[in-house]
C-alpha cells in the first residue's frame, strides 16, 4: 500500500521501495519502480482520461510534465506503433495506481512497461495517485522528481533539491524544444479499422501548419478534411509561411508558457493575419492567436487535462464533451473588441475558443481531433475548410 511522507518525516526508504515520487514542498511518495530505471523532474499534473494513454504520454503538449493517471488500470491494451502522436515522446514520466495491466488488446506490439522503457521514461506504480491529485487540486501542480531505482537506494535529499531547484513552467519555452527541425509534407489520413492509415488523394486546399509540438491526428485530420499539409518548424516567419502560397494557416498545439514564445510566433502571425489567409488554432495555437491580437494568458491554478471536458459552443448553443491538456488559457476580459469568444468550459468557465470579426481567424483551447466525443468536435476542421472557401468567393 502506498505511503506518503511528508516535510520532516524520515527520507529512508522502504525495504520494498523501487520508485519514489518526490515533490519540493518535501513530500515523498513510495512505489514500484516501472519503465526506466533513472529520474526525471518536471511539474507533476493529473490526467482524468481512461482510455488513450500512449496518445496521452506522446502528446508533446506534456513536455515538461510527469503524469499523473487518476484511471487506475493502465497499461491494458499494451502499445503499438500506430496510436502515438508523435515519434519521441516529451513528457518526464508517469505516476500510476496500480501495477501496469498486462496487454489484452489485438493491437498491442509491446508491453507499456517495455515501452516506456524504450523511451527511457521513468515512472513509479502501487501509490496513491487520489491523494496526489487532491493536492493538485487544493495546491495547484508541484514541481517533483520521478525516481526509479531497482536497488532500492534513494537519494531522497539530493531528489528534493532537483525538484525545488527546477524553474517551473511558468516562463519557460518549450515549443522550441520539440518543433520540428525542417518543413516537411503531410498526406496521411485518419485510421480505419483493417485498413490502419488512409492516405490524402486529390487535395482540395494547400494548409500550412506551424508546429509548436503537433500531434500527429491534428495533421491527419486536416489531410481527412481534404487538405494537403506542409508543415513549418515554430520559428518559421510570416515569409517562410507564406512564400508556400497557402489556401490556409494552422497553428498547433504546444507545451510551455505561451508569453515566453512571442518574440518569433507573434511577428508571424501577424503577418498572416494582415495577409488576410484563414487561420485555425488548436490549443497553445489559440493562446497565440489571442496574444497576436491584444490579448493576454495566465497560468492555470491546476489546468485542464482529460478526455471528459464539457464545452459550449456559444455560436450553436451546443455542448461537447472534449480532451483537453493546458496549463495556460486566454484572459478573455483581456481580448479587443475585434475578437469574439465562441467557446467556454462548462468546469470553470475558463476561455475555450474565439474568432477574429474583422479577420477570417478561429481557435479553441481543447483538441477536436482526440474524438472524447467520439466526433462532437470534428465540426471545426469543416468550419476552417468553410472559411477558406469563403474567402474564395466559393460560398
Amino acid at each position: 500500500m502506498a505511503n506518503l511522507k511528508t516535510a520532516g518525516a524520515t527520507d529512508a526508504a522502504p525495504r520494498w521501495a523501487t520508485a519514489a515520487l518526490v515533490l519540493a514542498d518535501g513530500a515523498v511518495f513510495w512505489g514500484k519502480g516501472v519503465g526506466a530505471a533513472r529520474h526525471a523532474v518536471g511539474e507533476v499534473c493529473f490526467n482524468t482520461s481512461m482510455t488513450g494513454y500512449q496518445e496521452i504520454i506522446t502528446d508533446p503538449s506534456y513536455a515538461g510534465q510527469i503524469i499523473t493517471f487518476t484511471f487506475p488500470h493502465i497499461g491494458n491494451v499494451g502499445t503499438n506503433l500506430e496510436d502515438i502522436e508523435t515519434i519521441t515522446p516529451a513528457a518526464r514520466g508517469v505516476v500510476l495506481r496500480g501495477d501496469i495491466t498486462e496487454p489484452a488488446n489485438w493491437r498491442s506490439t509491446k508491453p507499456l512497461d517495455d515501452w516506456l522503457k524504450s523511451h527511457h521514461l521513468p515512472g513509479i506504480c502501487d501509490i496513491d495517485t487520489r491523494a496526489i491529485t487532491r493536492r493538485i487540486r487544493d495546491k495547484g501542480p508541484p514541481n517533483g522528481v520521478v525516481v526509479h531505482a531497482p536497488d532500492g537506494e534513494f537519494d531522497i535529499p539530493k531528489m528534493r533539491k532537483i525538484a525545488q531547484d527546477w524553474p517551473g513552467l511558468d516562463g519557460m519555452d518549450l515549443a522550441i524544444e520539440v518543433t520540428t527541425k525542417q518543413t516537411y509534407q503531410w498526406d496521411e489520413t485518419k485510421w480505419a479499422l483493417g485498413k490502419g492509415y488512409g492516405k490524402l488523394g486529390k487535395a482540395k486546399y494547400h494548409i500550412v501548419a506551424v508546429d509548436y509540438g503537433a500531434k500527429r491526428n491534428i495533421l491527419r485530420c486536416l489531410a481527412n478534411a481534404g487538405c494537403k499539409v506542409t508543415v513549418v518548424p515554430a520559428t518559421a516567419t510570416a515569409e517562410d509561411i507564406l512564400r508556400h502560397k497557402p489556401d490556409g494557416v494552422f497553428l498547433s498545439n504546444g507545451p510551455g508558457d505561451p508569453a515566453a514564445t512571442v518574440s518569433y510566433t507573434v511577428p508571424a502571425i501577424e503577418g498572416v493575419l494582415d495577409k488576410k489567409v484563414p487561420l485555425f488554432g488548436i490549443c497553445l495555437g489559440h493562446q497565440l492567436l489571442a496574444l497576436t491580437i491584444g490579448g493576454k494568458t495566465r497560468k492555470m491554478e491546476r489546468g485542464h487535462r482529460g478526455a471528459n471536458q464539457p464545452v459550449k459552443d456559444l455560436t450553436t448553443g451546443k455542448v461537447e464533451i472534449t480532451s483537453q491538456n493546458h496549463g495556460f488559457c486566454v484572459i478573455p476580459e483581456s481580448l479587443p473588441k475585434n475578437a469574439e469568444v465562441t467557446h467556454v468550459s462548462l468546469f470553470d468557465g475558463v476561455n475555450e475558443g474565439l474568432r477574429c470579426t474583422d479577420k477570417p481567424a478561429f481557435s479553441v483551447q481543447y483538441h477536436p481531433e482526440a474524438s472524447p466525443g467520439p466526433t462532437d468536435s470534428h465540426y471545426l476542421f469543416d468550419r476552417f475548410v468553410d472559411m477558406i472557401d469563403k474567402s474564395k468567393g466559393k460560398k
